[in-house]
């Protein structure tokens, strides 16, 4: 069950429905099902973009699930020290703890509902882990690692940090109450989520009631896509199957709508994760953790990390970690 939850849904603010005449429905485009692979030092994570185009995610480039896994003593993993370029990773804890530490200064723990916004900019070093107490004991994790790609305006800028605390995002419902809406970052509805971005986006974590269905507003000239955390459902006023690990993409229109199976496993909920954002439209070459325009610039991305122009690995590092645990990253980190 994630962290973030209210005693009473209903006292909270409203998402007014779309216009009845004028919020054209999102038909469903494509579902497709994440592949189950490892990250890291060995975490397992579904990849939830996978098969699916860039121009269909665009400003998003990559996302993983990381969980739900209910770790034994000793197995919780992390990262190792890696660098980034050219975008911001979102990493989005729902239940358990990851630690984070950059070449920047920022860092911090983030935990039970907790959103880490990293934006890499021109460059950056960082590394992201279990605590110690977490290794030791073992215990539940659950999280969301988002890539959001940079315009090409913004990919040189200073990096930056915000932390963003469980506690901080908006809470809402839809007009019958029949979901909890976690508003991360940009709007809905007219309400405004704690996240700064660079990319017009918006990111919804919904928790949807048994057999409820939920048709919230779009921005038109944002994409539309929908992640199973948990459970099972179905998209669009079409009705299309979808259960975890699978990624829903809309066609274009004002709203998009959800619906909860009215049985669900025992202990699961019908959770989703709602991402929408303004396309950026411009050319995107994807090598590793660098996210830039043309191959020129990942050459030089590769270059200046070699040479040690994309940060330093602090003196005081993480407890079980050491500074010279600095590698290029694969596609997921």
């Amino acid at each position: 069950m994630p962290a973030v939850t209210v005693e009473n849904v209903l006292a909270l603010p409203r998402v007014p429905p779309p216009d009845p005449v004028a919020g054209r429905e999102r038909p469903v485009r494509s579902v497709t099902t994440a592949p189950a692979g490892l990250e890291g030092e060995g975490f397992p994570v579904r990849r939830a973009f996978a098969g699916v185009s860039l121009t269909d995610l665009d400003p998003f480039i990559h996302m993983d699930q990381m969980g739900e896994v209910d770790y034994a003593p000793g197995e919780p993993k992390g990262t190792p020290w890696h660098p980034h370029r050219g975008f911001e990773t979102v990493t989005y804890i729902i239940d358990g703890t990851f630690v984070h530490q950059d070449s920047n200064g920022g860092g911090g723990r983030i935990t039970n509902g907790d959103t880490q916004w990293m934006t890499a900019g021109a460059g950056i070093l960082h590394i992201e882990a279990p605590p110690e107490e977490l290794v030791v004991s073992g215990g539940l994790f659950h999280g969301i690692q988002l890539w959001v790609n940079l315009p090409r305006a913004n990919k040189w800028n200073p990096p930056r940090y915000q932390d963003i605390r469980g506690s901080e995002a908006t809470l809402l419902t839809t007009m019958d109450g029949g979901a909890l809406l976690r508003l991360i970052a940009g709007e809905l509805g007219g309400h405004r989520g704690p996240g700064s971005t660079f990319t017009p986006i918006t990111v919804v974590h919904a928790t949807v009631s048994l057999g409820a269905s939920v048709r919230l507003p779009w921005r038109p000239d944002f994409n539309a896509l929908a992640y199973v955390l948990a459970g099972r459902g179905s998209a669009g006023v079409e009705r299309r199957p979808i259960h975890v690990g699978q990624l829903v993409v809309y066609g274009p229109g004002e709203a998009v709508t959800l619906t909860a199976d009215t049985t669900q496993d025992a202990g699961s909920n019908f959770e989703v994760l709602l991402l929408g954002g303004q396309p950026i439209g411009e050319p995107v070459v994807h090598y590793g953790p660098f996210v830039m325009n043309t191959k020129e610039e990942i050459i030089q991305a590769m270059e200046d990390y070699q040479a040690g122009r994309l940060g330093t690995v602090p003196a005081q590092v993480l407890p079980h970690q050491h500074a010279g645990d600095v590698e290029l990253a694969t596609p997921g980190d």
